[in-house]
């Protein structure tokens, strides 16, 4: 239905809602709340710690006039409560500003009290006190866009729930014998809870939902893997082992059996599609390459797909040390219309023998003269179908997928059922374990003065900001750490990178760090994954707690990549003894798969496959916090269901509406 067709939805507030990714009726219920206030439960703001979100009665006392940070507008109100004087700032929202004037008001929103600065309230909903007092229990608040209010969505949203019909698509034998519940009352239950249990149980329905729906999705997309192998590979087991030789380091036990494995595949009677895992510095990039020896030896061409020009760049860089006798190629969105052209032909003649690249690769005036073996890089940040794609650049070639994000072994069989799976279990041996250390905020000083020191003698050190949302200051809370840094260490070269810069910026910045123009990168995320400089020997990631413990292995395995000893510090404010657990567990050990099956069991699958893992695929329910049980039924009943051949015409219409054929299945 269409949102204009709902009361109290004109031009302007479809508008609106169209800015926040709603357009009808069906979109509009699953629009589900960030969070929710629990209207008897206000807190004091002399009580809440860095980064805790919560209810705050207070007074606001003036509101400041917008400012801008770069191209970023804000503006900052005045707030008073017990005494107490504090400030509320919102970025990119100069329409609220009107809205405030002063009196009481009931904010919402998460609390910067961070090293002795002023507290402050980022992007925090707000009611007007008479407005709130028919507020009661637990009270849902979503994201805003444009002029969107809390009122209006709520609204809007309890009117759509009694318009539109919200089925099931899980075949009706299956909710009888496993005794599901209505998904309609689930859907009512999550934007009016009566309670924290009522909201919990309708949480994990609609999220079995959501995983039976993409878990069908990946059985209806999956080939067939006994593909039969359309042409021979003539490499020896000798000469593979004579190439494993231009390495400088001697292949692990895991390393080797993941090259006979590979073997073994490339000379059956089957195409290979494989899935390769290791921990961060397991040596999957030096499996990778033996792989393409395979290939590039027997006389056929490899391509190499990587998810960023900063990875690419490294990989080409690479590539042509380990294979100087072969005809190495590069291909991005960076190149110029020339270099792409002068590179599509001489792939297609068969003049290059190992094709470099990004997405760019995927493009349909791409050709290959003879593609035998794909390689795609950091699995995670590509698209199944975009893997296909990539499949079908040549004749059924064979196709290694490496993930660095070690996934617990359970989850990674639901969602790569289609690929054989080998995980490289060991490290090198050189490679040195990483010293980690919690750090309070009464030791920052301490730590800052040692990586001034540290830099002194041509040590370098990554700063790492968490990843908040852009409407709540994520570019601006980077900028203001570097800042804040090149203060406190003027005699420390500091750069800056984060994800809103070109790819060309951002590949810049990475090789004068890695050629020692800068001491220290201060930056978000982005440097999470396949980032190298051996130089590198110390890691700060601020708010430690907002990071799950998977994510902070791999930012810390951006370090200990020479023969210095090397050290990961986590910063936080934060006193939960579930955080202070976590993060102890990081300290003691160093297995990324261990830690994956930790962070699963402490967070949930809600937090371990959230936008981060599972990038646009379930952005739905991205808010809802649900167990994992929920992603291990939704596969039994799609197991279940396709076995009895339940209601797969209705299934396979929903799985393929709902996800576009995959196009957003990126597990990211």
């Amino acid at each position: 239905m269409d949102l204009k067709l709902i009361r109290g939805i004109g031009e302007k507030y479809a508008k609106d809602f169209q800015k926040a990714g709603v357009t009808d009726s069906k979109q509009l219920v699953r629009y589900f709340p960030r969070g929710y206030l629990d209207m008897t439960n206000r807190l004091s703001v002399r009580d809440v710690l860095h980064n805790d979100s919560g209810l705050f009665l207070c007074r606001l006392v003036k509101v400041d006039a917008m400012r801008f940070a770069g191209k970023l507008k804000y503006f900052r109100a005045w707030l008073e409560q017990d005494g107490v004087t504090f400030s509320a700032v919102w970025f990119n929202m100069p329409y609220l500003a009107a809205r405030l004037k002063p009196g009481e008001y009931l904010f919402y929103g998460r609390v910067q009290n961070k090293y002795g600065h002023q507290i402050c309230l980022v992007n925090p909903s707000f009611e007007s006190v008479w407005r709130s007092k028919n507020l009661r229990g637990m009270v849902p608040v979503y994201p805003l866009k444009g002029g969107l209010t809390q009122r209006v969505v709520r609204e809007s949203i309890r009117t759509a729930l009694t318009l539109e019909p919200i089925g099931t698509v899980i075949p009706k034998t299956l909710c009888e014998k496993y005794k599901l519940s209505s998904l309609r009352e689930a859907f009512l239950g999550v934007h009016q809870p009566q309670s924290q249990r009522e909201l919990s149980e309708c949480s994990n329905r609609v999220a079995l939902e959501e995983y039976f729906i993409l878990i069908s999705a990946f059985k209806l997309i999956k080939g067939d893997k006994n593909q039969v192998r359309s042409r021979k590979y003539t490499v020896t087991r000798r000469e593979v082992a004579e190439f494993q030789k231009r390495f400088r380091f001697e292949f692990t036990e895991g390393q080797q059996n993941a090259v006979k494995e590979i073997y073994d595949n490339l000379t059956s009677p089957h195409c290979m599609n494989r899935l390769l895992q290791g921990d961060v510095g397991s040596g999957k990039t030096a499996v990778a390459l033996t792989g393409i020896y395979m290939a590039v030896r027997s006389g056929f061409q490899a391509v190499y797909l990587s998810p960023t020009e900063v990875l690419a760049a490294q990989n080409y860089s690479v590539l042509k040390n380990v294979f100087p006798e072969y005809r190495v190629g590069y291909l991005s969105g960076g190149c110029t219309a020339k270099e792409k052209r002068e590179i599509k032909e001489k792939l297609k003649k068969g003049e290059i023998d190992i094709l470099c690249g990004t997405h760019a690769v995927l493009q349909g005036d791409v050709h290959f003269r003879e593609l035998a073996f794909c390689v795609c890089d950091e699995q995670h940040r590509f698209g199944v179908s975009q893997r296909n794609a990539l499949s079908e650049k040549g004749d059924s070639p064979d196709v290694l997928v490496m993930s660095a994000t070690p996934i617990p072994r359970t989850l990674s069989l639901i969602f790569y059922g289609d690929l054989d799976i080998t995980t490289i279990p060991d490290k090198p041996k050189a490679r040195q374990e990483i010293s980690t250390s919690i750090i309070p905020a009464y030791k920052y000083e301490d730590m800052l003065s040692y990586i001034a020191r540290e830099t002194k003698s041509g040590k370098q050190a990554y700063f790492v900001c968490p990843k908040i949302d852009e409407a709540e200051g994520e570019i601006t809370s980077v900028t203001e750490l570097f800042e804040e840094l090149k203060g406190r260490l003027p005699t420390v070269r500091f750069a800056l990178l984060h994800g809103r810069m070109k790819e060309k910026e951002k590949a810049q910045i990475m090789e004068d760090f890695k050629r020692k123009v800068y001491d220290c990168l201060v930056s978000t995320t982005v440097i999470e994954v396949g980032i190298d400089v051996p130089d590198a020997t110390i890691m700060v990631i601020y708010n430690a707690e907002r990071f799950g413990l998977s994510q902070l292995h791999q930012l810390r395995g951006r370090v200990g990549r020479g023969s210095e000893k090397s050290y990961c510090f986590l910063l936080t404010d934060s006193d939960s003894e579930t955080a202070r657990e976590r993060l102890g567990i990081l300290k003691t050990t160093s297995d990324g798969f261990a830690l994956a099956e930790k962070d699963l069991e402490l967070r949930g699958s809600g937090d371990f496959f959230g936008t981060r893992q599972s990038g646009r695929i379930l952005k739905d329910i991205e808010n809802l916090k649900y167990s994992t049980e929920m992603i291990f039924l939704a596969k039994k009943l799609s197991d279940e269901a396709f076995a009895q051949k339940l209601n797969l015409e209705e299934i396979k219409t929903s799985a393929l509406e709902k996800f576009e054929s995959l196009k957003d299945v990126v597990l990211n």
